[in-house]
């Protein structure tokens, strides 16, 4: 499928690096699609702090003193989601990319500050030096790349399409009929571009707040199909039984999942690396996909 050979082309480009830079999207000239910006995405009223102590992970800043303040779209199970009680360690939420980030400010020696918000604004954050980083299963992208940077890649990331049973909707048509995406996300970016880039273009494609309102609107027959990530649409499916909803066979896209900060804070990078490999190499990482990813 031209989509998958555009795709698979941009990914392989991107994972000859160990470090990626960049997993948001945009250049200088072209920046993330054009949203509405929430209050939390304004610059933080707060000065840097003052450079920690030189040790395992270097010298490094945040925007608050003593704490690691993550970004972050809670609509995305089992990445990140609002709990119904207190959540992982009285965050009220949880997930994978919530303990993640939480081991990471453990290893830092910082006080996890958790925000949440629509998507392309937690991306923006960071920009605009309101969050340290960004985790919200977030994957790599040409367009992203110019304007964060991303640590090495923790999780890989599927993208699959939700149609409702009985649909004629196939991975081979699907620019025939009406998609629905998360704004923001690259399965928007993807989606929405160009044929001859291997997408359906604009006129295809609705972009929603997040992707439990894009499900919503397929079960109420606005659109055709929903595009995301395959562990939120297994959710998704699972959570609507009587909706009548599947996921049809093979995958859109594969991606690597990384966390992103502002594009040239390579001394905070650098430190989130060196604390994100260590948790991958002993094991942390995984033990926290396998809590929320049930291998079948």
């Amino acid at each position: 499928m031209k989509m998958k050979k555009v795709l698979a082309l941009t990914l392989g480009a991107a994972l000859s690096f160990s470090l990626l830079a960049a997993c948001s999207g945009g250049s200088a000239e072209t920046p993330a699609p054009e949203t509405t910006t929430p209050a939390e995405t304004t610059p933080a009223e707060t000065t840097p702090a003052e450079t920690a102590p030189a040790g395992d992970y270097g010298e490094f800043t945040t925007i608050e003193e003593g704490k690691l303040i993550m970004s972050t779209n809670a609509q995305f199970p089992p990445y990140e989601m609002v709990a119904d009680g207190e959540g992982f360690n009285g965050t009220g939420f949880e997930g994978i990319d919530i303990e993640i980030a939480a081991a990471l400010a453990d290893k830092l020696g910082l006080e996890l500050v958790i925000d949440d918000m629509e998507f392309d604004s937690a991306l923006l954050a960071v920009q605009n030096n309101a969050a340290d980083m960004m985790l919200a299963g977030l994957s790599y992208s040409e367009e992203r790349d110019q304007v964060v940077d991303f640590s090495d890649s923790y999780a890989t990331g599927v993208q699959v399409v939700i149609v409702k049973e009985g649909s004629d909707v196939t991975m081979d048509n699907l620019g025939e009929y009406m998609i629905g995406t998360q704004r923001g996300t690259t399965g928007y970016l993807y989606a929405s571009d160009t044929p001859e880039n291997g997408g359906y273009g604009e006129d295809h494609v609705i972009a929603y707040d997040n992707g439990a309102t894009a499900v919503q609107e397929l079960i109420n027959g606005t659109i055709d199909a929903v595009i995301i990530d395959q562990a939120p649409a297994q959710e998704y499916v699972a959570a609507n039984a009587d909706a009548g909803l599947t996921i049809l066979p093979g995958n859109w896209v594969e991606e690597q999942y990384c966390l992103a900060v502002d594009d040239g804070n390579t001394a905070l990078l650098n430190a989130l690396n060196t604390a994100l490999n260590e948790l991958i190499s002993d094991g942390t990482v995984q033990s926290i996909i396998d809590k929320y990813i049930t291998a079948e």
